[in-house]
């Protein structure tokens, strides 16, 4: 019974842990498909008649701010302003909603998406806003399941005709549980022009040199933007900007403390299995009494005692740890291959359950072990 609440506490820390670092680790994968360079420039809160507003309803982003970071950004290699718009797209009797999003050809390039059929629309198209666009592959599902050839055809989005001309290799569903094959991507002129009807960019998308570079590609932006916005020394950035890098570790930092706490609330169980291996052990000791007494009347010193019931203790403890580890890496296989839940055992979590397993030995047989060492040996031959 000892052995049973070692198994499942260690079982059950493993487990927490891989699940914790395997979902850090698919995260950061997710993230990285986005391209781990990226910067993410959108309009920030600003004080209007003493209110401040929201992000959402600012209008700071303009196509000065885009020639600008063309001409100067000296950290920056690809550009693209972003205007989004949703509604339905419609092909004969089939629809569906999704998301337009307006774009430079830079745009594939800085979130490193590749085209399985056709190809990306071109800046001479964005100079005369056509209406052509590129779809992911859900969009082909829902409007084409006949298993038609979508390049060529022409489609509504709110009421305005787009030509496909590119469709995108499929990216699945991230993390979050969104499609992201559920996109529509046109020249940025023509769904400022014909969609949204506006002439301010929802964001400012583009990516740095280098990952390593990205802070350096900050503090240019932000220098490039505080200009063209005319801000005084003092004044806070009507914008922000944000890099890839900067969300991935917040997000891995969010994950190692959720896998904290998953670990400590498994661990509870790994200190139910050191009391109930020091009940076992204050048991066994009353019931050995008299062989406790005959040992230390034929020579046995306190600490030959005291050392034998700890070093049962403690392989009661690590053998537990063992088919613990054993279990734990079983539900683990389990949950990858079962579930399809990403889960990875960190070699550390193994090593740390062997020390927690041979601690809690240790400790909670020290007592059972000193109260034998401690007997009487008369009066433990003569114990019924």
């Amino acid at each position: 019974m000892s052995m049973l609440g070692i198994i499942i506490g260690v079982a059950a820390v493993i487990v927490m842990m891989a699940i914790g670092q395997g979902s850090k680790q698919s995260i950061r994968e997710e993230l990285a498909k986005q391209g781990t360079n990226l910067l993410t420039i959108r309009p920030g809160a600003d004080m209007r008649g003493g209110v401040r507003m929201d992000p959402s309803a600012m209008q700071t982003l303009k196509q000065a701010d885009y020639e600008a970071i063309q001409k100067e950004a000296k950290f920056v290699k690809g550009i693209s302003p972003e205007v989004t718009t949703s509604g339905q797209a419609v092909f004969g009797s089939n629809n569906t909603t999704s998301t337009c999003y307006g774009e430079s050809p830079d745009y594939l390039t800085i979130k490193l998406w590749d085209i399985e059929e056709g190809v990306c629309f071109t800046e001479e198209d964005v100079n005369k806003s056509a209406k052509v666009c590129i779809v992911g592959q859900t969009i082909v599902k829902e409007l084409f399941p006949n298993g038609q050839d979508p390049v060529g055809k022409n489609i509504r989005f709110k009421n305005i005709p787009f030509r496909i001309i590119g469709v995108l290799k499929g990216k699945g569903y991230n993390t979050w549980g969104m499609d992201q094959d559920n996109v529509i991507i046109a020249p940025y002129t023509t769904v400022m022009k014909r969609l949204a009807a506006q002439t301010h960019y929802n964001s400012i998308v583009c990516s740095a040199v280098t990952e390593e570079l990205s802070d350096q590609a900050i503090e240019d932006l932000t220098a490039i933007l505080r200009r063209t916005h005319k801000l005084k020394d003092g004044d806070e950035d009507n914008f922000t900007i944000r890099s890839q890098q900067e969300f991935m570790e917040t997000m891995s930092s969010t994950m190692d403390t959720i896998t904290i706490i998953l670990v400590v609330a498994a661990a509870f169980s790994l200190l139910v299995a050191g009391i109930g291996i020091m009940n076992i052990m204050l048991v066994s000791v009353t019931e050995r009494t008299k062989e406790i007494g005959l040992r230390m009347s034929v020579g046995a010193r306190g600490t030959d005692i005291l050392n034998q019931f700890l070093i049962e203790a403690t392989l009661i403890s690590v053998t537990g740890g063992v088919f613990g580890v054993l279990v734990g890496a079983l539900l683990t296989w389990g949950c990858n291959a079962l579930i399809g839940y990403p889960a990875v055992i960190p070699m550390w979590s193994v090593v740390v359950s062997f020390v927690v397993c041979v601690t809690i030995g240790m400790a909670f047989g020290y007592f059972p072990a000193l109260k034998a060492a401690r007997l009487d040996p008369i009066e433990a031959i003569r114990y019924e």
